[in-house]
């Protein structure tokens, strides 16, 4: 029998997530200059924060290419960021190659067909409730939050109240 999200949520050691759809809402505002700016979820941010602060691994991985993306999540301590990938897989069994970290201890949320390939080879696929048919077909969670709208926070959150490392030293700081 298949173990439940919360059960296999108690093996997760790393967190790997997409950017546009997970970590935004994949709107994209362009200036008359033609540059995209794209707006992030604080909660996110400060989960992300709290999960690195704890022992876990925190890594981005997108298609996309935005250098205002990367300087933000530099600024949460976020050192993994592969931003402009052609190919999500390679950059997926590069990084845990490097780090020596078991697939089934990887929770990836992606929401949309350039994620799909990647999500087969974790534990923990999920994805945000506005993902796309195909990526919620194959995702084990599902979040009840949409892309940039806290879906990040929501899985980081849940695997650090089932693991009892939610608020065990909460300093009161802000990202």
């Amino acid at each position: 029998m298949a173990k439940s999200y919360k059960e296999l949520m108690n093996d997760i050691t790393t967190f790997i997530f997409d950017i546009d759809g997970v970590l935004t809402d994949s709107a994209v505002f362009i200036t008359t200059q033609g540059e995209m700016l794209r707006t992030m979820n604080v909660r996110d941010g400060y989960a992300m924060k709290a999960a690195i602060e704890n022992g876990y691994n925190v890594c981005v991985i997108s298609g996309g290419s935005n250098e205002g993306v990367r300087v933000r999540l530099r600024n949460l301590g976020i050192t993994d960021i592969h931003l402009g990938t052609p190919d999500k897989v390679a950059t997926f069994k590069e990084y845990i190659e490097l780090y020596h970290i078991n697939p089934e201890s990887v929770l990836y949320m992606g929401d949309d067909i350039p994620d799909y390939h990647v999500m087969q080879l974790v534990g923990l696929p999920s994805c945000p409730q506005d993902a796309a048919a195909e990526i919620k077909n194959i995702a084990t969670y599902i979040s009840h939050k949409n892309g940039g709208k806290g879906a990040a926070r929501d899985v980081i959150e849940q695997v650090m109240k089932v693991q009892g490392k939610w608020m065990t030293h909460f300093d009161g700081q802000h990202d």
